[in-house]
């Protein structure tokens, strides 16, 4: 692997091929087990069936990350996602499958609240929570609570979800799409990361094979774990490459800070 992190400003689940090497913004997965070949790269899906995916454009609606709607005025995404961009140069898109597409719900945002401790990915703090300036009305994801550290045990199922490219520095995928990827322990993610996995501010999900994980735009898109907001996608090393996996923000972690902002 060269290079360090891929962040994911850019789109969808990476049905990755584990092409090696990139190191571009965005997940890649990677983990004890091989991964199957039913989801191998993912499958298409909708936002009827994740209504709370929204997809974060700039201004004139090019997708460049994911997000998920906690409350109809909030949304939960990536602090670097975040990072140099102003109310003014972002929109939230909901409702809307395909990223051609021109349905759906646009609405402004009227605050950007990024972590302050946030620096860099592999310094952790990868969390920000945007305020819409009119709500959304699409059903909310619950996410988990700071005592919900149990969810995070390796092998448990997780679900990923984005627009990102389908191979590292490769095209977007115009629909939605989705996967199921493995949790990693954390003595496995930091054998692959080094110091540059931070156990209380990360999790690593993926398999250990590769082939199936999130990529460059999927950045700030939804870990879900039991139906529960549990991650953000963050970055890695390369997609979908063998002994990488997709690093993820623990939420739980930062599950106070964004109650904080959503204001309940």
């Amino acid at each position: 692997m060269s290079g360090l992190t891929r962040a994911k400003k850019a789109a969808a689940v990476c049905a990755a091929t584990a092409a090696a090497a990139a190191t571009a913004l965005i997940a890649a997965p990677s983990s004890a087990v091989a991964a199957p070949q039913p989801i191998v790269g993912g499958t298409t899906t909708t936002t009827s069936a994740y209504p709370f995916m929204m997809q974060i454009t700039d201004a004139s609606q090019n997708q460049f990350c994911g997000g998920t709607l906690v409350s109809p005025t909030k949304v939960v995404t990536a602090a670097h996602c975040m990072a140099g961009e102003t109310t003014r140069s972002v929109r939230v898109v909901g409702g809307r499958t395909y990223l051609n597409g021109t349905n759906g719900t646009v609405a402004r945002v009227s605050g950007i609240w990024i972590h302050p401790d946030y620096r860099t990915v592999t310094r952790g703090d990868d969390v920000a929570v945007l305020t819409l300036s009119t709500p959304m009305p699409y059903a909310t994801a619950p996410y988990v609570s700071s005592s919900d550290t149990s969810v995070y045990a390796a092998g448990t199922t997780t679900r990923i979800i984005g627009w990102g490219t389908t191979s590292s520095g490769g095209s977007s995928s115009n629909q939605l799409r989705t996967a199921t990827v493995p949790t990693v322990s954390d003595t496995s993610c930091r054998g692959s990361y080094g110091g540059r996995y931070v156990r209380s501010d990360m999790v690593c999900a993926g398999y250990s094979s590769g082939g199936v994980d999130t990529c460059q735009g999927d950045s700030g898109g939804p870990l879900l774990i039991g139906g529960r907001l549990a991650g953000i996608t963050s970055w890695g090393d390369g997609c979908a490459a063998a002994g990488y996996p997709g690093v993820y923000t623990r939420l739980t972690t930062f599950s106070a800070d964004v109650t904080a902002q959503v204001g309940g």
